[in-house]
């Protein structure tokens, strides 16, 4: 098949070089506003470079996969979907939740499908996880827990930008929570705090915070974020049940030293970028992308799915500023 990719920074790159090595594509498409980024790329992956979003779309093409900036994502979702063009978008699908749940209201009930970004979906890790939720092996669960530890911050520009480390970042996790429990979340209570870049903190934003959420069934999720991590990039879930407890991310390459007499695990370099550790989700995922193109399946991340993670990072937000829980009915409800 013919991909087109809509966005060559660092992600759109990364996209460009695991597309070019999957069975099913068979050429690529590339734009960005950078001309000299899509060139660079269409060189090294043997693509062609188009001018522009609208060209990528009108060159024939099976799929889209838009990795460009924040702000462009509803236009290009939607421009893609009027053109009957099926869609991958980074997350998130907008800027802000009044964009998103426009998008949505937009897509709904169209027969092209959009899938969003979600990447920890496709990590043999939370996959098994969620298998064995699903097939009961951990009996009732009561307690879950996610973290997300960024070896470091992002650029002040990117900060000022994102919309607060619980959309940006912990978004994520409560994505995954929501996947592999197969529970909704009904409230939320979060703190933050500022220890490191005082541009964080100037952004308005924390680069610390912990959430706890409450599931629908009274299972009780714990989620532990940071932008300062000096051992590396941390990414890991555990669920406890009454039967059974797992862990989702305990291997040799864990940024986690341990001080116990005589005990060497983890034994490996430690994850430092997130492309590192996802690297085989990454693959997994645009794979599921080309299946969807295919017909043989439907999105396995929607725009709903998406706003759902969403809702949870705009009632931490609130919870952050108005220190209160906050209940999820109340941020639908604005």
């Amino acid at each position: 098949m013919r991909i087109g990719i809509l966005g060559l920074g660092r992600i759109g790159a990364f996209h460009a070089e695991t597309l070019s090595g999957l069975d099913a594509v068979e050429s690529l498409v590339l734009a960005d506003p950078f001309a000299d980024a899509a060139k660079a790329a269409a060189e090294r992956f043997g693509a062609e470079v188009a001018d522009s979003p609208e060209a990528v779309l009108a060159a024939v093409i099976d799929g889209v996969v838009i990795a460009a900036a924040t702000d462009a994502h509803p236009d290009l979702i939607l421009a893609a979907v009027n053109a009957g063009v099926p869609v991958f978008c980074e997350k998130p699908v907008a800027r802000t939740i009044a964009e998103s749940v426009a998008v949505l209201k937009a897509v709904e009930g169209r027969d092209v499908p959009v899938q969003i970004g979600y990447n920890r979906r496709f990590d043999a890790g939370f996959v098994a996880a969620r298998n064995a939720v699903l097939a009961g092996e951990l009996g009732k669960l009561h307690t879950v827990r996610s973290t997300t530890l960024d070896p470091a911050p992002p650029p002040a520009a990117y900060i000022a930008a994102s919309g607060g480390i619980f959309r940006d970042c912990s978004v994520h996790d409560f994505d995954i929570i929501r996947w592999v429990t197969g529970r909704e979340v009904t409230e939320v209570y979060a703190v933050g705090g500022n220890r490191g870049a005082q541009y964080i903190a100037e952004a308005g934003d924390a680069d610390t915070t912990g959430a706890i959420l409450t599931l629908d069934d009274g299972t009780i999720a714990v989620v532990s974020n940071s932008r300062h991590n000096g051992r590396g990039y941390d990414v890991r879930m555990e669920l406890h049940g009454f039967a059974d407890s797992i862990a989702v991310g305990l291997e040799d390459k864990l940024p986690l030293r341990s001080v116990e007499p005589g005990v060497t695990f983890p034994a490996g370099t430690p994850h430092d970028f997130f492309m590192d550790r996802f690297t085989a989700a990454y693959r997994a995922e645009l794979t599921a992308f080309t299946e969807v193109v295919a017909g043989s399946r439907p999105s396995p991340c929607t725009v709903a799915d998406a706003l759902e993670a969403g809702w949870i990072a705009e009632a931490c937000t609130l919870s952050l500023q108005e220190h209160r829980p906050v209940r999820i009915e109340e941020v639908r409800a604005v």
